[in-house]
């Protein structure tokens, strides 16, 4: 065989690697399908926001990824979980009297949490939630509506719209502390058995 032929047979498969590798993206998981299963909702929400251009999301996506194997996440300790339960548990209680404050301070709430875990902190909201995506992408949703509620934009929001807010918040909230079952193999505390079963319904609601 020509010197000329090998060289061109190695060229086909340079470039047929390249191809593999700019699809896939490197790392387990950033592949089309690896991406779409990680990422469930928040894939198709991307998608959305790039005008259904997949490419882009999934480039999106890929770096949010690499991006979240640079934190140095910890879990917190039994004392601070329970500190924080019992808040959460008081912020609820105070949404039946204060609907718009009791979400306001659960947003914030949340973002703490969120950065003693090692993500971005609450001043960076966006690079938190993105962060945050890539392991809880099925709950981000809840913690961005509920910062939604709390902000200026949200002020109008209906107390049935917080309440929901509140209660897609606390899904991620409760993974973050380690109280949902399928994040910790411990009983759940008094505190957060509270949080599951409260209904979150404002007084005179008839409910």
């Amino acid at each position: 065989m020509s010197t000329v032929l090998i060289v061109i047979g190695l060229l086909v498969v340079l470039v047929i690697i390249a191809g593999v590798v700019q699809y896939a993206g490197p790392g387990k998981g950033r592949g089309r399908t690896g991406l779409k299963h990680r990422f469930g909702p928040e894939y198709d929400r991307v998608v959305a926001r790039h005008d259904g251009d997949t490419k882009a999301a999934e480039q999106e996506l890929s770096e949010r990824v690499r991006l979240h194997e640079d934190l140095h996440l910890q879990d917190l300790s039994a004392e601070k979980r329970d500190q924080y339960l019992a808040q959460w548990t008081a912020l609820q209680e105070r949404f039946v009297e204060a609907p718009h404050e009791a979400v306001a301070e659960a947003d914030h709430l949340v973002a703490r949490v969120a950065e003693e875990r090692g993500y971005p902190g609450g001043t960076h909201h966006d690079d938190q939630l993105n962060a945050l995506s890539v392991e809880h992408a099925h709950q981000v949703d809840g913690y961005r509506r509920v910062h939604h509620a709390a902000s200026s934009e949200g002020r109008d929001a209906s107390t049935e719209e917080l309440r929901e807010a509140m209660i897609g918040a606390r899904e991620l909230f409760e993974r973050l502390v380690g109280a949902h079952p399928e994040k910790s193999g411990h009983h759940r505390t008094r505190d957060a058995d509270r949080n599951s079963n409260f209904s979150l319904r404002p007084k005179g609601s008839g409910a």
